[in-house]
């Protein structure tokens, strides 16, 4: 029972921490660099804006890509918050 009990608070744990979007504060939105869009491989795929990724210390731009669509969901692109103490990136995602 123990063991059971036990095995179910970790999993718990894991579950929380993995969907934590984490809240990065910094004090300046970073510029996105430019980049040109590559050419679509192929009908039906969609543009997939690029991303930041908290690394480091500092935000990091991860560049866009091409994808397929999922089913009737649609991409929408992440954005920047300026809070009081700073900005912080909401990330993209499948919606």
């Amino acid at each position: 029972m123990k063991k059971n009990l036990l095995t179910i608070a970790c999993m718990a744990i894991v579950f929380t921490l993995a969907s934590c979007e984490g809240s990065y504060i910094v004090t300046s939105q970073p510029v996105a660099p430019y980049y040109v869009r590559p050419i679509a491989p192929g009908p039906g795929y969609i543009w997939i804006d690029g991303d930041w990724m908290f690394e480091g210390g500092t935000y990091v731009w991860h560049e866009g890509h091409w994808g397929l669509p999922r089913g009737r969901r649609n991409w929408q692109a992440g954005h920047w918050e300026n809070r009081n103490n700073g900005w912080h990136w909401h990330r993209g995602g499948w919606h």
